[in-house]
């Protein structure tokens, strides 16, 4: 007897339209049954799409998608934290039906319960496709590493930020120069804030750190910054310095807790994250026993994430069941580091100024990183050419976030510095 999934799908975007165009020719994939499409919805039934749609039932309402009888697993592929998508996941999981999403933000942010309502049913909630496109990482972090402890997940977790700082880089061309192009080209979106915020990274860094250390799925806990503030001369001068910019999640245990967080950050060029270009994304763990992995492949886009949900319907027709974050949600109770425990954690940065070119300005400037207790490793001042500032970049010895955050102000009080330093972490190989 042939093994089925009936399944009914939200959401007819990329990722949708791309998992039927898969689903019609599913004699060519090594499924271990049949995948049945009985039901779609999505918000304009009349849109042009590149899948036909007319032999399946249609529902405007994805809740009553979800609680048809025909529909055996929801899949969802909306978007969005409320409203719609939770609504309607909620609504399949309180009737045991198993649940497949690419929706990270859902996940980041009402993962626990959710994982509550799915653990008490013992009904699956799979999210493989919320976290890298088409990457296992998931799967790997929950299952395949656990039995081992993880010191540490980072990676580039966004193509969009990645595309943009390389061709920044690459082409010579200013941040929103290359954001246009990102746009028309379709690498970001009409609004992009997401994206460029570390938003989305930090959404899928959130879900990894509570898969990788048990600790709450508390989004609130990231620290999260973008890159939107990194300008064509920060990755001049970092790559003057053999150096690299990249947007990089990291989740690390640390003695004090968890450390969980987004920023831009200076990597050596001979960094493995350093030579991932354009939209591809790459995420590295280092294991307590097991050794150190990097997976590298597309983050994004129709087929790989289509791929990343088939592999979630392939699992439940397996009919494995694991827990939804691991382990029960009662047991997620490793702490994070407070405000107060990662200002003391000692790293080296990047301070980044324009100063006025003018007689005792750069000595100025090293006196009142002194005041503050950080060292110079290395300093690059940049030629002025016509303006009347020169760009200097500084690396800093070894020493506090709250000690390079208190030199920075120290130097925004200059009158040689024309605008606010910029604080970047530095990260050795």
């Amino acid at each position: 007897m042939t093994n089925t999934l009936k399944i009914g799908i939200a959401g007819l975007g990329n990722v949708g339209t791309g998992l039927i165009a898969r689903l019609q020719e599913q004699e060519k994939l090594r499924l271990s049954g049949q995948i049945e499409i009985t039901g779609v919805s999505a918000r304009n039934r009349s849109r042009a799409r590149p899948v036909s749609i007319d032999e399946y039932s249609w529902y405007d309402d994805p809740v009553a998608l979800a609680e048809a009888e025909e529909t055996e697993v929801f899949v969802e592929l909306m978007g969005g934290s409320d409203g719609p998508a939770k609504l309607a996941v909620e609504a399949a999981l309180k009737l045991s039906k198993p649940v497949v999403t690419a929706n990270k933000a859902l996940i980041a942010e009402y993962g626990e319960t959710l994982a509550q309502i799915a653990d008490k049913s013992q009904t699956p909630l799979l999210f493989e496709a919320a976290v890298a496109g088409g990457i296992p990482i998931v799967r790997a972090v929950r299952e395949s590493f656990s039995g081992t402890q993880i010191r540490s997940i980072k990676g580039i977790l966004n193509g969009t930020c990645n595309y943009l700082l390389t061709e920044m880089m690459e082409s010579g061309r200013s941040y929103d120069d290359v954001l246009a192009d990102a746009q028309r080209l379709g690498y970001a979106e009409a609004d992009p804030f997401l994206d460029v915020s570390g938003t989305d990274a930090a959404h899928k860094i959130a879900i990894l750190s509570s898969l990788g250390f048990a600790v709450p799925m508390d989004f609130s806990r990231v620290k999260i910054g973008g890159v939107d503030t990194i300008s064509l001369k920060d990755l001049e001068l970092a790559g003057k310095l053999d150096h690299k910019i990249k947007l990089i999640a990291e989740a690390r245990q640390t003695q004090d807790g968890v450390i969980c967080r987004v920023e831009p950050v200076l990597l050596p060029k001979t960094s493995p994250l350093a030579q991932i270009d354009g939209p591809l994304n790459a995420v590295q763990i280092e294991t307590e026993h097991a050794g150190n992995y990097t997976l590298t492949g597309p983050g994004a886009g129709s087929h790989p994430t289509a791929s990343a949900v088939l592999g979630d319907l392939s699992v439940l027709l397996s009919g494995q069941n694991k827990a939804v974050l691991g382990m029960k949600v009662g047991d997620l109770n490793n702490p994070f580091c407070d405000q107060a425990q990662m200002s003391t954690a000692q790293s080296k940065y990047l301070i980044r100024v324009d100063l006025l070119d003018k007689a005792g300005a750069l000595a100025s400037l090293t006196e009142e990183l002194a005041k503050s207790d950080v060292s110079v490793e290395a300093l690059l001042q940049d030629s002025a050419g016509t303006s009347e500032s020169a760009p200097v970049a500084i690396m800093t010895h070894n020493c506090s976030l709250a000690a390079a955050e208190e030199a920075v102000k120290h130097v925004n009080s200059l009158e040689a510095v024309l605008h606010p330093a910029r604080l970047i972490r530095i990260e050795t190989n």
